[in-house]
């Protein structure tokens, strides 16, 4: 059964769904990542929560690696992991 981790924030007004993922995630294809970012934002919405997923991951060097719309990169540049993990605070899972 799939679970993870999330942290459930607003943002400027917007739900966000920031999915930390194992840091594995940076060296998929473009296209994985985008199947991937997919189905989580599928459990997300039938799970209940409102918002865009956004896949997050240690990029190494004390760096954030994020998917993330590009109106949404200022923000995801200004936080690194440690804010994503004070501020987890659901799980999602499927069977």
């Amino acid at each position: 059964m799939p679970s993870f981790d999330i942290a459930h924030i607003r943002e400027q007004d917007v739900d966000l769904v920031v999915i930390p993922l194992d840091s594995n995630f940076g060296y998929r294809t473009r296209s994985e990542q985008g199947a991937i970012q997919q189905e989580l934002q599928a459990r997300a919405t039938a799970a209940g929560l409102a918002g865009s997923v956004v896949p997050v991951w240690d990029a190494g060097l004390g760096r954030l690696g994020f998917l993330a719309p590009p109106n949404w990169h200022p923000f995801f540049r200004s936080i690194n992991l440690a804010f994503v993990a004070r501020n987890i605070n659901r799980r999602l899972a499927w069977q």
